[in-house]
């Protein structure tokens, strides 16, 4: 990780730091710089100041030229029996967990006044999702394509956008929701690539899939730290932030046994169950 290796770990600072790497337009360096910073944090060689204000100087947050961003309906399905088609799968795959390491590490730098522990955590997800997507990317070469050759729609960051004034809405909308759907659609995903052949690719989702039961349940527990501390209650407040961000209904078939694993209740669960379908 060359932005530490010139300078003595005490003179850096983890939030400063994900600011930076979040601004950063290279996916694969950016998905290196990433597990390099988890690994330095790890090893003692960065500080936190979580009080203090930082204000980004390019665009956040940083991405390559290519994807072409589209509305999710121009979106194109193809056939899982075609090499194209699974690659076309992989590759949505692939910015969704490129959206992830983004979101995750704007979790770190954006909101100020945390506990240690949720920089922490929140980098450890950032790690995670840039493991995915260097497993991802690097299957998308084996099928003869690059992160990029496929256009993909930004519906992830734009709920980032509309939260980024309020941690609790964050936490609410964009890991226990639009993340969370992850916890449903990866088995049929797995399912289907399995299906056509693409073992490499099914293992691949099986290490998604586990840690991102993980990374829910992370969301899950901030966003109750914070119902507790401003004395609200999680399901009522849940479904007034879905209304008041325009957040995505959503609909089942929910793995209800992966969402109790990241840490829903069953109050959660049958609120979500009671949805329109």
């Amino acid at each position: 990780m060359h932005i530490l290796e010139s300078t003595p770990g005490a003179n850096y600072e983890l939030r400063a730091l994900a600011l930076y790497w979040a601004g950063q337009t290279d996916a694969a360096a950016k998905a290196a710089g990433v597990i390099g910073l988890a690994k330095s944090w790890a090893a003692g060689q960065i500080g936190l100041s979580p009080a203090a204000s930082l204000q980004a100087q390019v665009s956040i947050p940083g991405r390559p030229a290519l994807p072409e961003l589209i509305s999710p309906k121009f979106v194109k399905h193809r056939s899982m029996r075609t090499t194209e088609g699974r690659a076309a799968l992989i590759h949505a795959l692939t910015h969704i967990e490129f959206n992830a390491i983004n979101l995750a590490l704007d979790a770190i730098w954006r909101f100020v006044g945390m506990p240690a522990a949720y920089y922490a955590d929140w980098l450890q997800v950032a790690g995670e999702e840039a493991l995915h997507f260097s497993l991802l990317a690097g299957h998308l070469q084996v099928l003869g394509h690059q992160y990029g050759d496929f256009p993909a729609h930004n519906s992830m960051w734009e709920m980032a956008d509309k939260t980024s004034s309020d941690i609790l809405a964050r936490m609410a909308l964009v890991p226990r929701t639009l993340e969370a759907r992850g916890l449903d659609a990866t088995p049929l995903t797995r399912a289907k690539l399995a299906q056509a052949g693409d073992q490499a690719a099914a293992e691949i989702l099986d290490i998604i899939l586990r840690d991102e039961i993980g990374h829910v349940a992370i969301g899950n527990h901030w966003y109750k730290v914070l119902c507790d501390e401003r004395g609200l209650d999680p399901v009522t407040t849940y479904a007034d932030l879905t209304v008041h961000y325009k957040a995505p209904v959503l609909r089942g078939p929910f793995n209800l046994d992966a969402r109790r694993a990241a840490g829903f209740s069953e109050p959660e669960l049958d609120a979500l169950q009671a949805e329109p379908r």
